[in-house]
């Protein structure tokens, strides 16, 4: 084989495993962002509803489009997260309603506000547990998160039985409810900040109840907070609430799938600064976006925004440009892994290959050099003379680079040698 067809297939050799390490490089290593990612988040009119929505303008002055679809509530949320062909990748889920076990392919990116459990009251004075006995008690609608906690909760004191009539309301039906007298007891879980905890706690006929053994449900649940709403907070002028309450609260988290692109969690972890992070009725400011592990484990790119902010190239250039510098950044990286080695070996093995192909009418010439030797009077001289002759005439016509011509001539005065042995032979 000639040394031009060599070079082709060497070629289309280095091509070929190039484009493949740059595909392999672009599908590990992602560097284009989807345009568009989806949220669940509480129905409209929620707080969940309302932070979904400012995400998406945060998310929209990068050009990434945020959809956010409407459930009934963080367990439903829960569920299209976990299902991988939903489409969602982002939710607000308080703590206590998932972990990493029941959840290996979500990660959190940190927690954002608390969200107490409010239980409020009308025509009644719960002291005690037990007078929720026979009562008409709202505790969210299927799919909440007040739900589930409120289950749980209620089954550990021992309520769950049908003297109490269980309903299942949105936050806003219940507060309505409650205050028209068609509900004894209304249990919603939502931040300080929800519209309608601040329509139940102004109301004078409507009392919000204390959480009495606290400590022990919070080291029985461990994901649970104990805060201290102060008394008159919501209405100084009404003192209401007449007294401090003590409550028990979640913290809210930010919760992605991990194969959520790495620039949309950055682009959401500073979404999430400017959001969260002033000062609020039970944190200070700064406090939160938090780097907390309560369910779920950190993703990476959150711990790594949390010790150093974003990446270098978000934080200096704009969303897209920066995008555009990584893909090229991800291009170099394959191709100087195959370039550097190969200009880094290719004299080597260019030598070698010049070397090889005189080497390889050595390796004729030698084993003509023996067959001569070994030759019995039935082989012909002429036969050797015309085999002398044609490795002669291949060795004129070869073409090697300068500093590989002494190794031809070196050839050819084997190959004269060779033929006055020959010779000899012949006159002997």
């Amino acid at each position: 084989m000639q040394i031009r067809p060599k070079l082709l297939i060497a070629s289309i050799s280095v091509v070929t495993l190039t484009a493949l390490v740059i595909w392999l490089a672009f599908d590990v290593l992602r560097p284009t962002p989807p345009r568009t990612v989806t949220m669940a988040a509480d129905p409209e009119g929620s707080l969940s509803g309302e932070l979904a929505g400012r995400y998406r303008d945060l998310l929209a002055r990068d050009g990434i489009e945020l959809k956010v679809v409407p459930t009934a509530g963080a367990i439903e949320s829960l569920a299209r997260l976990q299902e991988p062909n939903s489409g969602v990748s982002i939710a607000i889920i308080p703590s206590g309603i998932t972990n990493q076990q029941g959840s290996p392919q979500l990660v959190s990116l940190g927690t954002l506000f608390y969200e107490p459990l409010w239980v409020f009251s009308r025509g009644v004075v719960l002291q005690r547990h037990e007078r929720l006995r026979g009562l008409r008690i709202s505790i969210g609608q299927e799919g909440s998160g007040s739900r589930a906690l409120s289950l749980e909760f209620l089954a550990r004191v021992g309520i769950l039985d049908k003297s109490a009539a269980l309903l299942s309301l949105t936050p806003s039906e219940s507060a309505q409810k409650l205050m028209d007298g068609d509900l004894d007891v209304a249990v919603l879980l939502d931040a300080w900040e929800s519209p309608d905890v601040h329509r139940l706690l102004t109301r004078k006929d409507v009392n919000l109840e204390s959480i009495t053994r606290a400590d022990a449900f919070v080291a029985l649940y461990p994901f649970l907070n104990k805060l201290v709403l102060p008394a008159g907070v919501a209405d100084m002028a009404e003192n209401r609430p007449p007294a401090d309450v003590l409550l028990l609260a979640t913290k809210a988290s930010l919760v992605v799938r991990k194969d959520l692109h790495p620039a949309i969690q950055y682009l959401l972890l500073e979404a999430a600064t400017q959001i969260h992070s002033g000062p609020g009725m039970f944190h200070a400011a700064g406090q939160f976006p938090a780097p907390e592990r309560i369910d779920l484990p950190l993703s990476t790119h959150a711990w790594q925004f949390y010790k150093t902010g974003g990446p270098f190239l978000q934080r200096h250039l704009p969303f897209w440009l920066a995008v555009l510098a990584n893909q090229l950044v991800v291009l170099l990286i394959p191709l100087l892994g195959v370039l550097y080695p190969l200009f880094r070996f290719a004299p080597a093995i260019f030598s070698w290959v010049e070397r090889q192909r005189v080497y390889r009418l050595y390796t004729e010439l030698k084993r003509l050099e023996d067959e001569l030797v070994c030759a019995g009077p039935e082989r012909t001289s002429e036969e050797f003379v015309q085999r002398l002759d044609q490795l002669e005439d291949r060795a004129n016509r070869l073409s090697v680079p300068a500093p590989f011509k002494p190794l031809l001539y070196d050839l050819k005065l084997h190959i004269e040698m060779v033929r006055q042995e020959l010779q000899r032979s012949i006159s002997h």
